[in-house]
């Protein structure tokens, strides 16, 4: 399962801080029933433009990761949770706009099939 959030309208501060964003990816595995197999990563980065600025994470779960970037002069967020195993999103999203008290996310959803091709099935032609 592939979750792709877009959260807007974020507080600034929240948005700025690493420990905000550590302590949500500290958090959100053991939420999804995940195994945590790293400690996450926090920085932050400036951008080309000076709006650009803001901080980036990433924590490894057995399962795959979990990454995140913050822009809060734009107050905006993004978030991608990749797992191969499926996962109740809502606590995870719960979590990101509380954190970051975000007024609107929009949510992408994408199934991810984890089950080999069988004998029987053509393989398909790379795009």
């Amino acid at each position: 399962m592939h979750v792709i959030v877009d959260g807007y309208g974020g507080d600034p501060d929240q948005l700025a801080d690493e420990n905000v964003v550590r302590v949500i990816l500290d958090q959100v595995p053991g939420m999804m029933g995940m195994t945590k197999i790293t400690q996450p990563m926090v920085l932050r980065y400036t951008g080309s433009k000076p709006e650009d600025w803001g901080v980036s994470g990433y924590v490894m779960i057995a399962e795959s990761h979990i990454a995140m970037h913050t822009f809060p002069e734009r107050r905006l967020v993004w978030a991608d949770v990749f797992s191969c195993k499926d996962f109740d999103a809502q606590p995870v999203l719960d979590a990101l706009k509380n954190s970051f008290s975000l007024r609107r996310m929009d949510v992408q959803s994408i199934a991810r099939n984890l089950e080999p091709l069988t004998e029987s099935e053509p393989e398909l032609a790379a795009v």
